[in-house]
């Protein structure tokens, strides 16, 4: 007779109750207009919507959705959903605005029970989406079909060559990044919430994962297809971690070293997204430079060790040259820019004191 005690039942994750079935809501939650208000406001303070209407120009055929009402919806559905999918934004932007708001931003209503009128309402917020991808992209092809590699790696060699039309793409896209996150530091700043802050700053690169699928050979011929997502690659971090697939987020953020003086906001400074393992010490610089715009003093800057390897010119002289002193091979800094993107006027990551 066996003496084995019987298996209890595995205890219930709060993963497993977040992903039960939940019966359909009658009513579909409205997003307050003041909350719709408040990213309209910081999207026209950016600055971006000229840069993107200079780059688009008069174009034939109707105009389409506002670019601007979709990179607002974007955000609200990271606000709301913490995604920043289409599918997201686009049930955001055809069911949960107030009729005032949909008025604001230029969407035309739709009959929530015409199939026909939320399938084109659908397709025009993408198309729409796609008109601003398709500007700020140096090289143009169909994102959806996966290609042969070695045609993959001829057209991401756009994103890397010399090429002053591919230049001046880049740099305007990377512009528009600056300007998205530097608008709730400019805003901060002039309310007085990082009168503390000395100008001591976090440097660290993050991997930031994609839904493509990585590069894979095909089962019938063999030949190895490419991902979607052409620039993407294998972002791999410090210690035992497994390496993930997608890009590499360059985040720069303001650290604190002592509370005698004062708390103030662990805001985002500065975002590069880009491919993995690549110019790492170049993006580092790129989002210091920004910072003397706005007054903010320069201090330490605190890196880890994959900073300690590039070359001086490349880091070190740059970031001198700019005013900070560099704190090497600190180990806290991809906790806390982990912190920083996820919740970056919440983040109570602690750095270390120099």
């Amino acid at each position: 007779m066996s003496t084995a005690k019987p298996r209890a039942w595995p205890p219930r994750t709060t993963r497993a109750r977040a992903t039960r079935p939940r019966p359909p809501a009658k009513q579909t939650a409205q997003i307050p207009d003041a909350v719709t208000s408040h990213y309209t406001r910081l999207l026209d303070d950016s600055g971006i919507l000229p840069l993107i209407d200079a780059e688009l120009g008069p174009r034939p055929g109707p105009p389409g959705l506002p670019i601007a009402a979709v990179l607002i919806c974007l955000l609200l559905s990271i606000h709301h959903t913490g995604k920043a999918t289409l599918v997201e934004a686009w049930r955001i932007a055809a069911f949960c605005l107030s009729a005032t708001a949909r008025h604001r931003l230029g969407l035309p209503d739709i009959n929530p029970e015409d199939v026909h009128q939320v399938l084109a309402s659908s397709r025009r917020f993408y198309r729409a989406f796609d008109r601003l991808t398709t500007l700020l992209d140096p090289t143009r092809h169909d994102r959806r079909a996966r290609l042969l590699q070695h045609q993959a790696d001829a057209l991401a060699t756009a994103w890397e060559d010399d090429d002053p039309a591919r230049s001046r793409q880049r740099e305007l896209l990377q512009d528009i990044v600056t300007a998205l996150v530097l608008t709730p530091v400019r805003w901060a700043k002039g309310r007085g919430y990082l009168r503390h802050f000395r100008g001591d700053v976090g440097i660290d690169t993050t991997a930031t994962p994609v839904f493509a699928r990585p590069p894979h050979a095909r089962r019938s011929t063999g030949e190895l297809l490419a991902s979607t997502e052409i620039t993407a690659g294998w972002h791999h971090s410090a210690g035992n971690s497994p390496p993930e697939y997608g890009y590499s987020a360059t985040l720069t953020v303001a650290a604190r070293t002592r509370s005698v003086l004062g708390s103030f906001p662990q805001l985002a400074l500065g975002l590069v997204l880009d491919t993995p393992h690549k110019r790492i010490g170049a993006n580092a610089i790129t989002t210091l430079k920004p910072l003397a715009t706005l007054g903010l003093p320069a201090a330490f800057a605190a890196v880890d060790r994959a900073y300690t390897d590039q070359q001086p010119g490349h880091f070190a002289q740059p970031a001198r040259e700019l005013g900070y002193r560099l704190a090497l091979d600190t180990k806290w800094i991809n906790e806390g820019c982990r912190a920083a993107s996820t919740a970056p006027c919440s983040s109570t990551a602690a750095w270390p004191a120099h």
